[in-house]
């Protein structure tokens, strides 16, 4: 399975989530060492196994599912995941003062994501709580906003016309960026220096509004044309970031400098900071 990595944060420390099934996983390397302050977690995880085994014949990996998360190098790696219930059992079997805290701020987490699920409204506001809590201003949450609603409009038409999630959206949307910027995801993450973040969360405003001008178009064309296989898709894909990618290089010619940027929100931030 693979799906998209969020973060969570309990006492400072990071824990990988992720959703399947409609409920949250977590990843229990990261719980053990959010738990323990273990400088080998995983090392962790793997006696914690086996010691349960032995004292109690049960075998804590049933309860887990692999799934792919991403890691700090931005790959993705198939991780051992539990869900609440899980992950509430396997810190039954560890002695750590942290334990209760950690049950409560679990139940906190699950119960938001039931709220969600009952008004997803109420998922939008915390993302756009999130952003200002990292001090993006209020005009850029606005186009990162209408930009994440056009993406999920558009990886719904995809899904309806063959593609496969993750997989094929990655090559879509590389052509998507290729013929709206002339890099990749991969090649643009670079450009600003970035690893494991949102290559979108560090875009600025114009690069924002490429990205869902490229987007959009490649949905409007896909409908008009009802296209179905990923060859199509591609295509389409192509073709709606061309529309972008002249409309940017118009601009560029009025601006005399290129839309293509390699600073990002961290710089910024820490320009501000200075």
């Amino acid at each position: 399975m693979e799906a998209i990595t969020k973060i969570a944060i309990f006492k400072k420390k990071q824990v990988r989530k992720t959703i399947y099934q409609n409920e949250w996983w977590f990843s229990v390397v990261d719980v053990v060492a959010a738990l323990t302050d273990s400088d080998r977690p995983s090392a962790y995880w793997t006696a914690m196994k086996a010691r349960v085994q032995d004292e109690s014949n049960i075998q804590l990996s049933t309860i887990c599912r692999q799934l792919k998360l991403e890691s700090s190098d931005g790959k993705m790696y198939e991780t051992d995941c539990a869900d609440t219930e899980g992950i509430l059992r396997i810190i039954q079997s560890i002695p750590s003062p942290k334990a209760e805290p950690f049950k409560r701020w679990l139940a906190k987490v699950g119960y938001e994501r039931v709220q969600e699920i009952e008004n997803p409204e109420l998922a939008t506001k915390r993302t756009r709580l999130l952003y200002k809590l990292k001090g993006y201003p209020d005009s850029w949450i606005e186009k990162r906003m209408r930009g994440i609603a056009i993406r999920e409009e558009l990886t719904d038409e995809w899904k309806k016309r063959g593609a496969q999630e993750r997989r094929d959206y990655e090559i879509l949307t590389a052509e998507i960026s290729k013929a709206t910027f002339g890099v990749t995801p991969d090649d643009y993450k670079k450009l600003k220096g970035l690893e494991r973040e949102n290559l979108r969360d560090h875009m600025d405003d114009f690069e924002l509004i490429f990205t869902m001008l490229g987007e959009r178009s490649t949905t409007e064309i896909r409908r008009q044309e009802e296209s179905k296989g990923v060859p199509k898709l591609k295509s389409d894909a192509n073709r709606g970031g061309r529309i972008a990618g002249v409309a940017r290089k118009e601009l560029e010619k009025e601006l005399g400098r290129s839309v293509v940027s390699g600073e990002n929100f961290l710089s910024k931030a820490k320009k501000l900071k200075q």
